[in-house]
This record gives C-alpha cells, structure tokens and sequence, in this order.
C-alpha cells in the first residue's frame, strides 16, 4: 500500500538539525539529516519517498543552488526552505525558482509540522500517479483497477475506451473519491497518446500569478518549461479546473483554439467542485466549458454501484489482511446489507479507509462494521441519501460475495466449495454463471 513518507533535513547547523529533526519524529515524521547539500544530493533521487527541509545560506552549496539542482532531478519535489530574518526575499525567489514553501527564523514549530504535512501529502500523490501511470502504460491495467460488474462501471469502461481514441478534450466530474485521476490515466493510456506525455498538475495549489506562469510562461526564474509546453503532444491534466481564474480560463480557451483539430496536446480537465447548489458549469466560462464538456465523464457515486460495493470492500479487505499478516474479516448478511445501504459520501476512498480499519479490529479480535460505518458518519457528511433497492438485490449481492469468498479461500474448489455451502454441483454452476463467477479464476 502507500509508502511511508520521508524528511531530509539539511542544514549545516549541528544544534538546527536535530533540532527540526527531533520535533518532527515527535509529529509522526521519518526523518533523516544532512549536513550538507552536496551530501544531501547523493540520496535524493527522482523517487526519493518524501520531501526535503533545507537552510538557504549553507557554506559550499547554498540551499539556492541546491534547490536548483534537485529541480533538476525532479521538479515535483516538494521542498521547505528554512530562511534567515531579512532573507525573505530570497525566499520568494525561491519560491518562483520552485520550492514548496518557505520558513522564517526563528519559526513556529507547529508551523513546520503543517508545512510538513501538505508537503508529504503532495509528495505521495505525486509518487501515486506515477506508479499508476507506470501500471497503466500500456493500457492493460485499466480493467483491473476500474473494478466493477455493475451496469455503471460497465458504461464508464466503454465511455474510456471510446473517448480515449478521440482527439478532442475531456470533462471528468464527480464526487470527491470517486477515481476521477484513475481515469485521466486510463484515458491517456487507451489513447493515440499513450505512448507520449502525461502531465498532471492542480489548479488550486498556486495564486494566479504563479498559476499563469506556471501554464504560459514566460517566467524568467523558473527553468522549467510552462505546462503546455511540457505536455505538447501528449495529454495535460488539470485538476481542479473550477479554480482557474477566469483570466486564465480566457488564456487556456484561445490556446485551444488556436491547436486547431486534432489537438496536438489533448486537455483533460477534473472538476473537483464540491460546493452545494453549483455544478463545473457554473464555475467555467461558458464558452469554455462547452469545448470541454463536448466530451464529458461523469463518474458515478459508490451508493450507485450495487453489489460493486462488497466486491470493492472485499478486495480491499484482502490487500490490507495481506499487508498486516493477518485474516480478512468475514462479512455477515446483516454487514453485508449495511455496506450496501451507507450513503458513501466519501465514495472509494471512504471505503478504502472503512476496509483497512474493518481488518484491524479484526485483527484485535473486537468491533464491528457496523460500529465503523457509525463513527465513519460522525466525520463525513451524511447528506447523501441512498435509494432504497429490492430485498432481492440485497440477497443476491450476498449470495455472490459468500460464493466468491469461498471459492477463493479454497482455491476453486468445486468439491469444497459445494460441501461449506451444502450446494448441490447443478445449483452451484448455475449461481456461478449467474453471477460471472468462473472457476479459472480461482485456480
């Protein structure tokens, strides 16, 4: 599962090194020091599992060149400069140059944990998407993570295989957690552009002046290319596109013009809107959003999927049993239903989260769904409401979970499998085919 995050604190100072060290390991962090930049940069690579603290005057190396050289080595490092009183300055520079954030001596601690936190969240999804983008290159990947039997997901998977062989720019909207990044990256790795760039890159992590730079360019301290730049040919995914400026959304529309058709760079732009009352299209311009909303995904909320719901909760299940050593929880009749019936306002990853916590209190011997989907609603918005579905779509979502449960945990054992649920060998290959369940896949 998701990697631990590291914290390379750099800093030529004994005494400040473990001083940010210390009270960093005492918030959670894992960190390590380095005295200097030039030893700092012989354990940074481009996939370095974290994100870096670095002083600005250092001897040898100064923290500006060393920022530099590790932009160099991967621009989407975050990093944390630590500056003087009277350095600000140079620490806005800094900031144009490509760093994350920037203290002031002497600093808040509490500030530093913060900055820590965002930095490392950064870090990860980045790391994440690129693990995924490596997953899916050749576009094999994509059905195995786009799980799903429900009629739903069966119409996103055609929606992804038709619209990534089209030239055109995409609108992906839906709820928060719902795969909205899963899907860019199938998109681009079904494409004519699989094979090309893949940029991705949040709209609401700059203020505009850096956001236009960051797009457009020119931008004279930055020796980065400006993102269309960078994605000419292949495929620029803007996230949280309702928090462009309209200034920008003008800029970003006549570029898209004047690509003509085919577009040589194809824009796939994620809303991210969760504001009550306003869709992506009372956020874009019009004009805007109609060039990109001509073809459009939506992805449908968890509550929607049916008994997609138990097969997610159990594969997910599986993966963190098998991370902590231990069992997955058995799912009752009754859990099963309240799987089905939560609202999932958090959608996929809520379920992510209710999964892992299920195989640890399992592994305590205590608790149960129920009590987990009861807390979970203490701290998520409960709003949402479900649709009620027929008994029957409950008892057949069960009866599906139980047979592939159990034809996993022996293996596609048909003979087992008959004698655990007392099926006679005609009722069991009926329910199999019913339900798409093939022995091959057990084996």
């Amino acid at each position: 599962m998701a990697q631990a995050m590291k914290i390379a604190i750099v800093d030529d100072e004994q005494d400040m090194r473990q001083s940010i060290s210390q009270w960093l390991a005492l918030s959670g962090f894992d960190t390590e020091t380095f005295p200097s930049a030039e030893d700092a940069l012989k354990n940074l690579g481009p996939e370095y599992p974290g994100v870096v603290v670095s002083d600005i005057k250092m001897p040898g190396m100064d923290g500006m060149a060393f920022l530099k050289r590790l932009m160099g080595v991967d621009s989407a490092l975050p990093v944390i400069m630590i500056t003087g009183h009277g350095d600000v300055p140079m620490a806005v520079e800094a900031m144009r140059v490509g760093a994350f954030d920037f203290l002031e001596k002497p600093f808040n601690p509490d500030k530093m944990t913060e900055l820590a936190k965002k930095a490392t969240t950064a870090r990860r999804l980045t790391l994440d998407n690129r693990a995924l983008r490596r997953e899916l290159s050749d576009g094999s990947g994509i059905i195995k993570k786009l799980v799903g039997a429900s009629p739903v997901m069966e119409r996103l998977r055609e929606d992804i295989l038709d619209l990534g062989q089209a030239d055109g720019h995409v609108l992906i909207d839906g709820e928060t957690g719902t795969g909205k990044t899963l899907v860019a990256h199938a998109l681009h790795a079904v494409g004519a552009k699989a094979g090309r760039k893949f940029v991705l890159f949040s709209c609401a992590a700059h203020e505009e002046d850096a956001l236009s730079a960051r797009l457009f360019g020119p931008n004279d301290t930055d020796e980065r290319l400006p993102l269309l730049e960078e994605a000419r040919g292949g495929t620029l995914v803007l996230e949280d596109i309702e928090a462009l400026p309209e200034k920008l959304q003008a800029r970003l529309l006549s570029w898209m013009n004047e690509q003509g058709t085919p577009a040589e760079t194809r824009i796939v732009a994620i809303c991210n809107l969760q504001e009550a009352g306003r869709t992506c299209e009372d956020a874009l311009r019009p004009d805007l959003y109609y060039r990109l909303a001509a073809m459009k995904i939506t992805l449908p909320p968890l509550r929607q999927r049916g008994e997609d719901i138990l097969l997610l909760f159990q594969r997910f299940s599986d993966q963190f049993a098998e991370e902590y050593g231990c069992d997955a929880p058995e799912v009752s009749a009754q859990e099963a239903a309240q799987l089905l019936q939560a609202p999932w306002p958090g959608n996929i990853r809520q379920l992510l989260n209710i999964a892992e916590r299920a195989v640890l209190q399992s592994r305590r011997g205590s608790g149960t769904i129920a009590s987990l989907l009861m807390a979970d609603s203490e701290d998520t918005d409960m709003n949402v409401t479900t649709e009620g579905k027929p008994l029957k779509e409950y008892v057949e979502a069960f009866e599906r979970m139980l047979i592939d449960n159990t034809m996993r945990r022996h293996r596609g054992s048909i003979v087992n499998v008959m004698d655990e649920l007392c099926l006679p060998r005609r009722t069991l290959n009926e329910k199999m085919a019913k339900y798409s369940l093939q022995r091959s896949d057990y084996l």
